[in-house]
């Protein structure tokens, strides 16, 4: 929805040119570092046989790889997905996407995760929640 949301309002106003050409190319950078950071912890999901699915019970406590990095990797991912393409496009409008995302996420979905997983794994999260930032 929030890349829809990017390309339509690149599109219905595309004056504020921000990033000229062939600068905008520089966008595939955070885009393929967020596509990256997205695989790394899907793989770290999967290889520790839990789920990737918000709302689901997660089995196991990753503390390691990305995850040590930030508590939520792959909305990080996303981010840097969402800048990456904001630069592409080149235009100043899709950016105001990005802090709604963050926004969002944050609401929709973080703070229940991290309820669940306080409840799950208790002093084991709050040592993790202590020393890994919740995005960056």
């Amino acid at each position: 929805m929030a890349i829809v949301a990017m390309v339509l309002l690149h599109f219905l106003f595309p004056h504020a040119n921000v990033v000229p050409y062939p600068w905008q190319f520089l966008g595939c950078l955070p885009l393929l570092f967020g596509i990256a950071l997205n695989l790394i912890a899907d793989k770290a999901f999967k290889k520790n046989h839990t789920t990737v699915k918000p709302f689901e019970e997660s089995t196991v406590l990753i503390t390691t790889g990305v995850f040590g990095l930030s508590r939520h990797p792959m909305y990080l991912g996303m981010v840097f997905i969402l800048f990456g393409i904001g630069i592409l496009m080149g235009t100043l409008l899709p950016f105001l996407v990005i802090p709604v995302f963050v926004v969002l996420m944050e609401v929709m979905f973080v703070r229940s995760e991290e309820r669940m997983l306080a409840d799950k794994f208790g002093a084991r999260w709050q040592e993790y929640q202590a020393n890994v930032r919740r995005w960056i």
